[in-house]
């Protein structure tokens, strides 16, 4: 466990990277991402943030709130429905836009629903495209913008600041399963089990498939902990009710949102979790064993987690390439490129 005192002082030494740092926060609008973002711009200086989420109104209420705490960051709305991969590319498209270079990537958006299999105008289930399609895309979209930052000129670095490149993707390490390989996106085999499985461990093996591919940034595939965030809001009210009455008795165990966004910000910043291409001295083990791989699994304090027997086994019969095919594959169809 990172204790939390080490969580603050790594946080309040973030502006030592200097300024202009980006960070492009999905599912901004609420809960993880929003308490992250907060975190994010009251350490960094003169960073420059985007929020990309559906809800415009709660959106401006949170910029004017972040320009109050940090007076100098420019922070910025992109709207974006990101179960829609269409969608996802109209943001990236407008992110990119105005940034030559990304330095955190930081994913949040999702749902919980007891619904079967929902499926969007794209084909893809709504829950199954939130938790692992959408953030894939992201990711992928911006790897220039996230090599940019990177691999920044000496000339253009202030103080440590350049150089952070790195992916977060918030759901839960741990959890994986042994997939279905014939039906990845569960068209045939779907169930809300198999959902979560499927996307819990699709993101653990894209986040080993992108570090190889990109050793200079990292990825961070990372649990939430019991934090009350806005992801019931697709259940029935009474269900809401019943759920928010079991939470005030699981408050003992329960992480505040604030200190969910310190250890967050952490996560997306610490020398602890290096690129595979910079990893020296004594830094984490990666999801594939091997310290500073490049990849890693986090659980809600910063510790390495996974389900060591599944990703050994998805390792030795290369699972995380097939994954790869079949999502490059789901964004030719869909996206046609």
């Amino acid at each position: 466990m990172v204790s939390l005192e080490t969580v603050r002082q790594n946080n309040s030494s973030l502006k030592g990277f200097g300024p202009n740092l980006v960070a492009v926060f999905v599912g901004g609008t609420s809960g993880i991402g929003e308490a992250t973002a907060r975190a994010f711009v009251r350490e960094t200086e003169s960073s420059r943030v985007y929020l990309v989420g559906r809800n415009e109104t709660q959106a401006s209420k949170i910029i004017e709130e972040l320009r109050q705490i940090n007076p100098d960051g420019q922070i910025s709305f992109v709207k974006c429905e990101a179960a829609r991969l269409h969608s996802v590319d109209e943001a990236c498209k407008s992110i990119q836009e105005k940034e030559e270079k990304v330095n955190l990537l930081f994913m949040t958006a999702g749902m919980m629903t007891t619904k079967g299999r929902d499926e969007t105008d794209e084909g893809l289930d709504k829950k199954l495209s939130l938790h692992y399609y959408s953030r894939a895309r992201f990711a992928v979209n911006l790897l220039p913008q996230l090599s940019k930052a990177a691999n920044a000129n000496e000339s253009d670095k202030q103080g440590l600041g350049s150089s952070l490149s790195r992916v977060v993707s918030v759901l839960s390490p741990g959890d994986e399963i042994s997939l279905h390989l014939d039906d990845l996106d569960l068209k045939n085999h779907y169930s809300l089990r198999n959902c979560a499985g499927h996307a819990v461990t699709m993101n653990s093996l894209l986040m080993q498939e992108l570090a190889a591919a990109h050793p200079e940034t990292s990825f961070i595939h990372a649990y939430p902990g019991g934090v009350k965030t806005g992801l019931m809001r697709e259940f029935h009210p009474i269900t809401q009710l019943a759920i928010n009455a079991l939470t005030i008795f699981a408050k003992p165990w329960m992480v505040p949102l604030n200190e969910s966004g310190e250890r967050h910000l952490y996560a997306s910043t610490s020398p602890q979790y290096p690129p595979q291409a910079s990893a020296d001295g004594n830094v984490a083990i990666g999801a594939d064993g091997n310290t500073g791989s490049g990849a890693y699994l986090l659980s809600w304090d910063g510790s390495i987690t996974g389900n060591k027997k599944v990703l050994e086994a998805a390792r030795q019969n290369e699972t995380g390439k097939l994954v790869w095919k079949h999502t490059m594959e789901i964004f030719t169809s869909i996206c046609g490129n």
